[in-house]
């Protein structure tokens, strides 16, 4: 774990030479080598490239869902966290490289909620929407041909999904019980629902049509899922901030806008996943050599999704900007006014569109 930080001198005693190089403090985050405080200039609250263009957003969100920070450990997530809110609070730990600052605040977003700062189930965080969309999105576009298996995958999909959009809400207002319930019933409901009316229809359209009734599903089942999961934003509002992140009120037409845009990039992460395996495997699965072992239909169904999953993930994450903006002039007549009288010069509000 981290030592204590202290803001102490670092010279050396008189007459003898001060190590030319320290090994960074932030183990087992750090391991480079530097000598000299870091300053504290650095802008650990926004992320580490451009988020006004398409690529910065790409390269954050490459490191924000890289599948290999589900398996960091408890102390490293802690030594993270430490290290981040005492740079944050004016505390540098003597040896601390602004690469390791930078790697430790990426393994903090990682694994807290940037609003409520609490750790984030591990299965809800988006490092973990590779390993765990592959296996399920393989099993799905395998196992498509039966209504129990539509309706178990189905199932299995809106629990991770749940679980996923209550992990990643925006804002800070819990949950109720009931909330959670409705949501999740009326999410897996529609997506069996949605499925099995797809798979009816698609008997009577050539077999490949078959094959993306689960892309439906999912498809209908965001639409779905999502808001219920998020409803008490939709009713009570979103916080939206200056740009210097002063909290000025909460917004419901924020909200909105929030839930649309996160909406459209899990659309967008499913295309790739269940749209591109289907029309491959439909090939493979003529082969003589698939023919004589079909055991690996599922298996290679999975490493298909998951091939595209590492690449959908973060590009369709990268879509939006994780913290939108919108007019003051577009926010709710009461919200203007508050604005108006707290921050005339405000024409720009910002907020965490969750993911």
């Amino acid at each position: 774990s981290l030592p204590r930080f202290s803001r102490q001198s670092r010279s050396a005693p008189s007459g003898q030479k001060e190590p030319r190089n320290q090994r960074s403090a932030c183990s087992p985050l750090g391991g480079a080598i530097m000598s000299g405080d870091l300053p504290l200039n650095i802008n650990i609250k926004e992320p580490r490239w451009d988020q006004g263009s398409f690529l910065g957003r790409a390269q954050h969100f490459f490191m924000v869902t890289d599948p290999r920070n589900v398996l960091l450990s408890s102390d490293t997530l802690e030594d993270a966290r430490v290290t981040v809110e005492n740079y944050r609070a004016g505390i540098v730990a003597p040896g601390l490289t602004e690469d390791a600052l930078w790697k430790a605040k990426y393994v903090y977003d990682s694994a807290f909620h940037p609003d409520t700062g609490e750790k984030m189930f591990v299965i809800g965080r988006m490092s973990a929407q590779v390993p765990m969309n592959m296996s399920i999105t393989g099993s799905m576009l395998t196992f498509y041909r039966t209504t129990p298996a539509v309706v178990f995958w189905q199932w299995v999909n809106q629990s991770f999904n749940a679980v996923v959009n209550y992990t990643n809400r925006s804002g800070d207002a819990p949950l109720t019980v009931n909330q959670l319930g409705a949501a999740y019933v009326s999410a897996t409901t529609g997506a069996v629902l949605t499925a099995l009316g797809f798979k009816s229809l698609a008997t009577r359209l050539p077999p490949i049509m078959g094959r993306f009734v689960p892309f439906v599903a999912v498809a209908a089942a965001n639409c779905i899922n999502i808001p219920f999961m998020r409803q008490r934003e939709l009713k009570y509002g979103i916080p939206v901030t200056d740009e210097n992140d002063n909290r000025l009120g909460e917004s419901p037409v924020a909200a909105k806008q929030a839930i649309l845009q996160v909406i459209v990039s899990r659309i967008g992460m499913a295309v790739p996943a269940m749209a591109i395996p289907p029309v491959i495997m439909n090939t493979l699965e003529k082969k003589a050599f698939m023919k004589r072992f079909p055991v690996l239909n599922a298996p290679v169904q999975v490493g298909l999704v998951g091939l595209c999953l590492v690449f959908a993930t973060p590009l369709c994450c990268a879509l939006f900007p994780q913290k939108s903006s919108m007019r003051v002039s577009s926010l709710e007549t009461e919200l203007q006014e508050r604005i108006r009288q707290i921050s005339p010069q405000t024409s720009i509000v910002f907020f965490n569109k969750g993911l």
